[in-house]
């Protein structure tokens, strides 16, 4: 039996709306096995947030396309 582990994963911003964060990689995130996202924010001024889903990551943080979720691990099967 195989234990299921939290999944890594970066937003990659190729256009900064705000001029806040810039572009490039700009979160280190984790999403934990009950769908629950933890962000922490690579900016000068960094926090740490969490968040009920990626599909809500993506509402807040994605400006319509600008940013991506790029997976670092594959998803469990």
């Amino acid at each position: 039996m195989t234990a299921q582990l939290p999944r890594r994963f970066h937003l990659q911003r190729d256009i900064d709306e705000t001029g806040t964060s810039g572009t490039g990689l700009v979160v280190e995130g984790l999403q934990f096995t009950d769908g629950t996202v933890a962000l922490r924010w690579l900016t000068a001024l960094t926090s740490i947030a969490v968040y009920r889903s990626v599909a809500d990551v993506e509402a807040i943080h994605g400006h319509g396309g600008k940013t991506r979720v790029v997976w670092i691990d594959e998803e469990a099967s």
